[in-house]
């Protein structure tokens, strides 16, 4: 089957072209040349690589409704075995759910986060009572990126979070286990990225070897964000960004907004919905963390550091899917052009964790596309107004 997209805006996950056709030939784009069976017309439309969020959580029901928002793939950061598991098989064995790569579980202290928040109700709802694999020592340490391996994880994540940033205190990786952790990482062929929400654990992170942090730091004010991005600059690393679940955690009602967008609201599950409501306890955040990160985004952007759209959806919110449009929203109102953010969940994550085969509009890349319309290098709200998805060629059929 040969689809021709013809004269369309294209954001390639680079940069926009005013014009284009594009062929889906198949699980692939295709070239122009040869015959088409199907013909979609294009004008006042923008096509779009699938997005990728850089950071979420994937349980029972997720993945589906990430593609229905034209979210391709989600990079998971930290999941259950068993339930990962279950995850991967869906991705592998059907069309109607987004892609998944995934760190399985996260490297942390004993009782360190997110220890406190997975708790036995928690586990319950989410349908296992396994728990995390802790780490005490530079021989639990190994052990522990050896049983990510025989997991076939993607990427190793760690966590350098000692609660102080919310008045709370936390076991946390000391920075010799960090290291050895990376070093262990570092053999097995796999990126390392590092859960920090300070400035401080960051670098501490970084200093470590870790190749990118999970989520912007939160509290380092604007006046002190340009130092801090400067320091961060001297690494060979990225950011990923997560202001909305910072926005969450901290109680900002801003990102209500998607439920007030009809575009996204008739999309939505009943379930994600009802997350808006939901308290958040025993998360260390700043409380000035919105405010704070957007300054950081804003900062490492000018340094050059790549910053790359994430969300860290939860079946408990953040909403998957919908976030990832919403925290590309909140990047532009920290201070990016639309193009920077739409590239900041294509082609720069793509290309920052080796997702050598999407994440760009190309000829032989899979045809994980995106068709909305109007404009998103002009209004990036446009990403909303859905009218195709499309996973490894597979036209995704929403039923409204």
């Amino acid at each position: 089957m040969r689809t021709l997209i013809r004269g369309v805006r294209v954001f390639d996950g680079e940069r926009a072209v005013p014009a284009a056709d594009v062929v889906i030939d198949g699980d692939r784009i295709g070239t122009a040349a040869g015959a088409v069976d199907a013909v979609i017309d294009g004008t006042g439309k923008t096509l779009l690589p699938g997005l990728i969020d850089a950071h979420t959580h994937a349980f029972e029901g997720d993945l589906a409704e990430a593609l229905t928002f034209g979210v391709t793939t989600e990079l998971d950061m930290n999941n259950l075995p068993p339930v990962l598991a279950a995850q991967r098989r869906q991705a592998a064995e059907r069309d109607d759910v987004a892609d998944i790569r995934s760190s399985s579980m996260i490297a942390t202290a004993p009782n360190g986060h997110p220890t406190q928040i997975m708790t036995p109700d928690l586990l319950k709802a989410l349908g296992t009572d396994r728990t995390l694999d802790t780490v005490a020592d530079p021989g639990e340490a190994r052990a522990f990126v050896e049983a990510r391996l025989a997991e076939g994880v993607d990427y190793l994540k760690i966590a350098i979070d000692d609660g102080g940033s919310s008045g709370t205190r936390l076991p946390a990786l000391s920075p010799e286990l960090a290291a050895v952790l990376v070093e262990a990482g570092h053999a097995a062929g796999l990126r390392v990225i590092a859960h920090t929400v300070t400035a401080r654990e960051a670098l501490i992170a970084l200093d470590a070897g870790a190749d990118g942090l999970a989520h912007l730091y939160s509290d380092v004010d604007e006046e002190q964000a340009e130092e801090t991005a400067a320091r961060i600059a001297a690494y060979d690393a990225f950011v990923i960004s997560t202001i909305t679940y910072i926005e969450a955690v901290t109680g900002d009602p801003n990102g209500r907004e998607l439920l007030r967008d009809p575009r996204i609201a008739a999309r939505m599950s009943d379930r994600s919905k009802a997350t808006f409501g939901r308290e958040w306890a025993d998360i260390p955040m700043h409380s000035q963390g919105v405010m704070n990160a957007s300054h950081a985004a804003a900062a490492l952007r000018r340094a050059g550091v790549p910053v790359l759209a994430g969300t860290d959806c939860t079946p408990f919110g953040p909403v998957h899917g919908a976030g990832l449009h919403h925290e590309l929203l909140l990047l532009t109102e920290a201070g990016w052009t639309p193009e920077q953010a739409l590239a900041a969940a294509t082609g720069t994550t793509a290309r920052l964790f080796g997702l050598t085969d999407r994440g760009r509009i190309a000829p032989g890349l899979r045809a994980d596309l995106l068709l909305v319309n109007g404009d998103p290098t002009a209004d990036i709200t446009a990403t909303r107004a859905i009218e195709e998805v499309w996973r490894g060629g597979v036209r995704h059929r929403w039923a409204a």
